[in-house]
C-alpha cells in the first residue's frame, strides 16, 4: 500500500510525480493486471514450471561463460 504525505508549501504537480514514482517501484499496475482474471491451477504450476526451466537455462549459460 502507497502512503504519501503532502507537505506544506509542496505543489500539486510534485505530490503527483512523487505517487507516481512510489506507484511505479511497488509495481502495482502489475498486480493488479495479474490478479485481474482467474487462472486455473494447473496453469499456474505450468507457468511456474516454464520459469523454473528458464531460470535454470540462464544460471547454466551464465556459469558457462564464468569458467
Amino acid at each position: 500500500m502507497i502512503v504519501v504525505v503532502k507537505k506544506q508549501g509542496e505543489t500539486k504537480d510534485s505530490f503527483f510525480r512523487k505517487f507516481t514514482k512510489m506507484f511505479r517501484e511497488e509495481n502495482i499496475s502489475f498486480d493488479v493486471s495479474k490478479k485481474m482474471f482467474f487462472k486455473k491451477p494447473s496453469l499456474l504450476k505450468k507457468e511456474k514450471e516454464k520459469d523454473r526451466i528458464k531460470r535454470k537455462a540462464l544460471e547454466k549459460k551464465y556459469f558457462k561463460r564464468k569458467i
